[in-house]
């Protein structure tokens, strides 16, 4: 999912995992690309992976990045 605001993209991946955080949402978003299509609009990108407990049934991870030109800042 993709969100434009205030001159500002975030990009969102959502995962249903067991117990445990994997990283695997913020991972996706990575590997995957998603961010350099957005690059050209020349405004800061955030890389947001938010994980759900299957057992717990609430969220129990959620990491952000700053996405910049093909450098993740951090």
């Amino acid at each position: 999912m993709m969100i434009e605001f205030n001159n500002t993209i975030f990009i969102f991946e959502f995962k249903v995992v067991e117990d445990q955080p994997t990283g695997a949402a913020l991972q996706q978003i990575k590997e995957k690309h998603y961010a350099e299509k957005y690059q050209g609009k020349q405004f800061p990108i955030y890389l947001i992976g938010v994980e759900f407990s299957k057992t717990q049934k609430q969220i129990i991870a959620f990491e952000t990045e700053l996405y910049r030109g093909g450098a993740q800042l951090g």
